[in-house]
């Protein structure tokens, strides 16, 4: 998640002094920008690699005098509510998280002797990681998950994924949809879809920054006569708990 656009969601659907959660926090890029913004925060992290690097830039940002304060909890965030201690349960105003890709998506890429090589491109080594499942059962667990944040949430209170469509062995995985119905499911209401760009705008141009795979199948694509486009945005949905639960 690009912290511009956790400080744009953070600003937007919450005020000075309201707590905000990420149930899948990673390195703390929405606890940090709650922080700055004035909120007060925590964060649910499976991975202890991740969990203890959020606990190190909550820090840094504590240090940096940011006004909120921040904390991660360590734990499977599809058993939120259990997580949490009850308290918090109905004070959360806003929950800003992203679903993880896996390796479809993330990693770092390094020219070698025999070609190409892929690094950084998984979460862990514990196969119980959400990031490990397939599509439909990723959906599943993000339901889950959603549901715990339905429950923890303020009446009123607003829930913002970032999501992007990605390619999976070509074929286009529409997975904003499928976090609309997530959410759904997990009885909250959808409010909006927005796009938020992952370019940069340069002379007027939207330059697309896409991965060095995606960019390499979009041109062999291309060369084969299939009019393929990169990926150049990703969704922001935007979810509501209901007033009268």
């Amino acid at each position: 998640m690009y912290p511009a656009t956790a400080a744009h969601a953070i600003a937007a659907y919450s005020r000075p002094g309201d707590l905000v959660l990420d149930p899948m926090c990673g390195i703390g890029t929405t606890l940090v920008e709650a922080m700055h913004l004035g909120r007060d925060t925590f964060g649910v992290e499976y991975e202890p690699r991740w969990a203890n690097l959020s606990d190190a830039n909550i820090a840094h940002t504590l240090n940096l005098g940011a006004p909120g304060r921040g904390s991660v909890i360590r734990g499977d965030s599809t058993r939120l509510t259990s997580l949490l201690p009850r308290v918090l349960h109905g004070q959360v105003a806003l929950v800003v998280t992203s679903p993880p890709y896996g390796s479809t998506v993330h990693g770092l890429v390094e020219p070698g002797p025999a070609g190409v090589a892929k690094t950084d491109a998984t979460y862990g080594t514990d196969r119980g990681n959400l990031a490990y499942r397939n599509t439909n059962a990723l959906v599943e667990g993000f339901t889950e998950i959603l549901a715990g944040c339905r429950q923890v949430l303020r009446p009123g209170g607003h829930v913002v994924v970032t999501v992007r469509p990605f390619r999976k062995n070509g074929p286009l995985v529409d997975l904003p949809s499928a976090v609309v119905g997530a959410g759904i499911d997990a009885g909250l209401t959808p409010v909006a879809v927005m796009p938020a760009c992952l370019g940069v705008v340069r002379d007027g141009r939207i330059i697309a920054r896409p991965s060095f795979f995606q960019l390499g199948h979009v041109r062999k694509q291309r060369t084969a006569g299939r009019p393929m486009h990169l990926i150049a945005h990703e969704d922001l949905v935007l979810l509501q708990a209901g007033v009268g639960r």
